[in-house]
C-alpha cells in the first residue's frame, strides 16, 4: 500500500475474481490511485443495494403469503357449519383461533348513543369489525336513546292527531258563533293584533310588489292599515253614493270597526249606521268603542241576521262583510238581507267562498274544507257564483256584478302570524291561551293554503236592487 500512494500517478486498476479452492481474488492495477478507490467505493454500494433490495422483497412475499394464508383460512372456517357458541364467541372477539390482526383497526369512529354513527376507513374494510362494533357497544345508552326516541315520535304523532282534529264544531241552535266571539272578545288577543276589524286587509298590487304581509316585509304595510284600506275599496266597490245613502245595516258587525268607519270616513256623519251581532260581548264592546270614539251615528245590537226584526225596505246600503261564512242558511241570509234592502240600494258582500264546481270537490279537498269548517264554527261554504244565483232567484232582475278579491287579501293570514311573531308578549304572559292561539296560528296557515291552491276563493258581491 506504500507503493500505492507513493508511485506513479498513471496507475489503473482491474480487479477480477475468479472461483478457486480459496476463493482468491486476483487483481492488476493500472491507471490513478483516486480512481481505483472510487470505484472499488462504487461497487460496494451497488452490491449492498442490490442485497437490501432483495431482502425488503422477500419480507413483504414473506407477509403477504402470511396474509393470505390467514385469508384463506379465514375463509375455509366460515364456509363450515359452526355451533351457535361458535357464533358468539367469534361475535365476542374471543376465540384464540389465528385472525387477522386488528391492530390499527379500534374503533376510532364518531360515536352517538352508543352507536357508531361514522365507522372509520379502517374499520370499513376490517373483517372483525362485525366483532369489534358489538364489544364497543355501549347498551346502557343505546337502550336509553331508543326508548326516548320511540317516545318521542309516538308524542308527536299524538299531538299531530290533536291538532289535525278540529275543536270548535258549528252546532245548530246552541249559538256556537256567538259563544266563540264571545270568548274571542273577552280574551283580547284578537283585538290586539286585528284591531277593530275582524277582516282580512286589502293589499294593492304596489303593496304586493314591495312585500307587504310577508315574514321580512310585515312592515311594509301595516296590518291594521290593511283592513281600514279594505273598508275603504268595499265601500269603492259597492258604488253607493255617498249623498244618497242615509241609512247603513252591517250585517255581522264584530265589534263595528268597519261600521264606525263608514259612520265617520265613508258616508260621515249623515248617515245612522246600525250593527248587528250574535255576540253579547262583542255588540258591547262595538258601543263601548263608539261612544270612546266619539261617533254618535253608529249603534250596536244583538240580533240574529237571519231572522231579523227591522221592516222592509228599511237600507239605502246593507254591509256583509265577512259574516255569510257563519250562516247555516245561506239562502235565508241574502233573502233577509234584500228584503231589508229599499228599492235601488246596495247590497255588498265580502265572503270567504269555496271554489264553483263542477269539477267536482275530490276527497282530499272534502278533507281539507271540513277542518275548516269545523275549527271556525263554519256551517259550510258556497262559491260566489251560488250567492249571486240566490240573489237572482229571491229578487229577479237584480243587477249583480260579483269579483274575485283573492290577490288583495291573500298575504293577511301570514300577515296576522308575523304580526304575532314580532309581537309575542301578549300571548307568552297569558300561558291559558297558549293552546288556542297555536291552534288558531295553524288554522290562518291552512285558510291560506286553502286561497293559495283556489280551493278557496275570496268572493265578492254587488247587489242593486229592482
Amino acid at each position: 500500500m506504500q507503493h500505492l500512494s507513493s508511485s506513479s500517478s498513471s496507475l489503473n486498476i482491474s480487479t477480477k475474481r475468479t472461483a478457486g479452492s480459496g476463493g482468491e481474488a486476483k487483481s492488476i492495477f493500472t491507471g490513478s490511485p483516486k480512481l481505483v478507490l472510487t470505484t472499488f467505493s462504487n461497487n460496494r454500494t451497488r452490491r449492498r443495494r442490490k442485497e437490501g433490495g432483495g431482502r425488503a422483497r422477500a419480507l413483504a412475499a414473506d407477509r403477504n403469503n402470511s396474509v393470505d394464508k390467514a385469508v384463506l383460512q379465514i375463509e375455509r372456517k366460515q364456509q363450515q357449519p359452526r355451533s351457535i357458541d361458535t357464533l358468539r364467541k367469534e361475535a365476542l372477539g374471543q376465540l384464540s383461533s389465528t385472525t387477522i390482526s386488528t391492530k390499527g383497526t379500534e374503533l376510532t369512529g364518531k360515536k352517538f348513543a352508543g352507536f357508531i354513527a361514522v365507522p372509520s376507513q379502517a374499520q370499513a374494510n376490517s373483517r372483525s369489525f362485525i366483532a369489534e362494533y358489538c364489544r364497543n357497544i355501549n347498551h346502557g345508552s343505546q337502550a336509553a336513546f331508543s326508548f326516548g326516541g320511540i317516545l318521542l315520535a309516538a308524542s308527536l304523532v299524538k299531538i299531530k292527531n290533536v291538532l289535525d282534529t278540529p275543536s270548535r264544531t258549528y252546532v245548530q241552535g246552541e249559538n256556537t258563533v256567538g259563544n266563540e266571539y264571545d270568548a274571542w272578545t273577552k280574551e283580547e288577543i284578537l283585538e290586539y293584533y286585528w284591531g277593530e276589524h275582524i277582516h282580512l286587509g286589502y293589499y294593492n298590487d304596489d303593496d304586493l310588489a314591495k312585500g307587504a304581509g310577508t315574514l321580512l316585509g310585515h312592515k311594509v304595510k301595516d296590518f291594521i292599515e290593511a283592513k281600514e284600506d279594505f273598508v275603504d275599496e268595499m265601500f269603492k266597490f259597492s258604488k253607493a253614493e255617498k249623498s244618497k245613502v242615509t241609512s247603513v245595516l252591517d250585517v255581522g258587525c264584530g265589534i263595528g270597526g268597519a261600521s264606525r268607519r263608514l259612520a265617520s270616513v265613508c258616508v260621515g256623519s249623515g248617515a245612522q249606521v246600525t250593527g248587528i251581532t250574535l255576540s253579547q260581548e262583542q255588540a258591547k264592546r262595538a258601543n263601548d268603542l263608539a261612544k270612546s270614539q266619539n261617533i254618535p251615528n253608529a249603534k250596536f245590537e244583538v240580533m240574529d241576521a237571519l231572522n231579523m226584526s227591522f221592516a222592509d225596505n228599511s237600507f239605502d246600503l246593507v254591509w256583509a262583510c265577512e259574516s255569510g261564512e257563519h250562516m247555516p242558511d245561506k239562502k235565508k241570509y241574502v233573502e233577509e238581507m234584500m228584503r231589508v234592502l229599499k228599492p235601488g240600494g246596495s247590497l255588498v258582500l265580502a265572503t270567504w267562498c269555496q271554489r264553483e264546481t263542477p269539477p267536482e270537490l275530490t276527497k282530499v279537498e272534502k278533507s281539507q274544507l271540513q277542518f275548516l269548517y269545523d275549527e271556525w264554527a263554519h256551517p259550510y261554504f258556497i262559491s260566489i257564483q251560488e250567492y249571486g244565483r240566490l240573489v237572482e232567484a229571491c229578487n229577479p232582475g237584480a243587477a249583480v256584478t260579483l269579483d274575485d278579491w283573492t290577490k288583495q287579501t291573500i298575504v293577511s293570514w301570514r300577515h296576522s302570524i308575523w304580526a304575532g311573531v314580532y309581537d309575542p308578549l301578549p300571548v307568552f304572559t297569558r300561558p291559558k291561551i297558549w293552546y288556542k292561539t297555536l291552534r288558531d296560528i295553524i288554522c290562518l296557515e291552512r285558510m291560506q293554503r286553502a286561497f293559495k291552491r283556489k280551493l278557496m276563493v275570496y268572493g265578492m258581491m254587488r247587489v242593486v236592487k229592482k
